[in-house]
């Protein structure tokens, strides 16, 4: 990754602590752009930055430099309500640098349309680019993931999805495509960046790193972003495991649940008891709350009506969905679309 432009650059950081694995061979610094959008998710850009925080500490050298910039140079609101102050502007990145995007809850619509065509001006002279949470948005916006695999939050996946119907997002927890690198934020983050540092340093080096976070060392990327209910059931009954992925499998159109329950192999009988035992609820119960966490998202994050909400989630009423939505979310799906940023 190429050196912030020499107006805005700043010496690599290497606090002291108490554990040291020295590296021998230290190559140039490698230096990070992050450009931090409205709204922000703070956990998923501290969770890139620390990785070479601690990289550099405890290798007690600069093996890697990270520059923060914001669309204007002016500090930025994250999605808690604390601002970070940045290095500079978007413009004094050089224009053939890395740039990784962080957005949040509002990621389709937190960069301005400058920034969207500053982003491509700078891929036709050759910059790359990446994205934490949901700055995959902001790419989509410049174009810039056509034809490439990615992902971003998986809360935010159903209205991108809506958004942007010719791209579609992977569940893994990060992606890396060629010079594209995204996650889905949190310690996704991480992960993504200790594989760039398992690269330049080797394993042994990233997996201390991941202990220093006290994270799990995974560096492939290959797991889904989610464990949800799926997980709960999975290594105790495989069939009731098979019964779920069916439900989200088909949320527009719903599968009876005698249909599920023959998918998996079971009898409806079987099914109900063993979703009563493990979940605490019937089949029907969590079939539905599927449906309506979807429309949810939906709703927040589309200009889809409520009628069309509702009919891509398998209702075939606003009404019966009205009333299954306030009783599970104490909100009308009106309330929830006022909600919009």
């Amino acid at each position: 990754m190429a050196e912030p432009a020499s107006d805005t650059h700043r010496t690599p950081v290497i606090p002291d602590g108490a554990f040291s694995f020295p590296i021998t061979q230290p190559r140039e610094t490698r230096w990070f752009n992050f450009l931090l959008l409205d709204g922000f998710t703070l956990l998923a850009f501290s969770s890139a930055v620390d990785p070479l925080r601690i990289a550099n500490q405890v290798s007690g050298a600069p093996l890697y430099g990270w520059h923060v910039v914001s669309e204007t140079g002016a500090s930025v609101a994250s999605s808690s309500g604390l601002s970070v102050e940045v290095h500079g502007a978007l413009a004094g990145v050089d224009d053939k640098a890395q740039i990784f995007v962080c957005a949040g809850n509002q990621g389709h619509v937190a960069a301005s349309e400058a920034t969207i065509a500053e982003l491509r001006r700078r891929a036709r002279f050759g910059s790359s680019f990446g994205a934490i949470c949901t700055g995959a948005a902001t790419l989509a916006r410049a174009g810039l993931l056509d034809g490439k695999r990615f992902t971003l939050h998986w809360e935010n996946q159903p209205g991108f999805i809506e958004a942007f119907p010719t791209l579609e997002p992977t569940r893994n927890r990060f992606e890396e495509d060629g010079d594209l690198l995204t996650c889905g934020g949190g310690s996704a983050a991480t992960e993504m960046i200790l594989t760039l540092i398992a690269r330049d340093y080797g394993t042994e080096f990233a997996v201390l790193i991941a202990d220093m976070c006290l994270n799990d060392p995974e560096l492939k990327g290959r797991r889904d972003q989610r464990s949800s209910i799926a997980t709960a059931v999975d290594s105790r009954n495989p069939k009731l495991l098979q019964v779920v992925q069916g439900m989200y499998a088909h949320i527009e159109e719903p599968l009876t649940l005698e249909d599920l329950a023959a998918h998996a192999g079971v009898s409806r009988r079987q099914m109900e008891r063993q979703f009563r035992k493990l979940l605490g609820e019937a089949p029907a119960a969590v079939y539905r709350n599927i449906r309506l966490e979807r429309g949810r998202a939906l709703l927040v994050e589309t200009d889809m009506t409520v009628m069309e909400v509702s009919t891509a989630v398998g209702f075939n009423s606003v009404n019966v969905f009205s009333r299954h939505f306030k009783a599970r979310y104490g909100e009308t799906p009106y309330g929830a679309r006022g909600k919009r940023g």
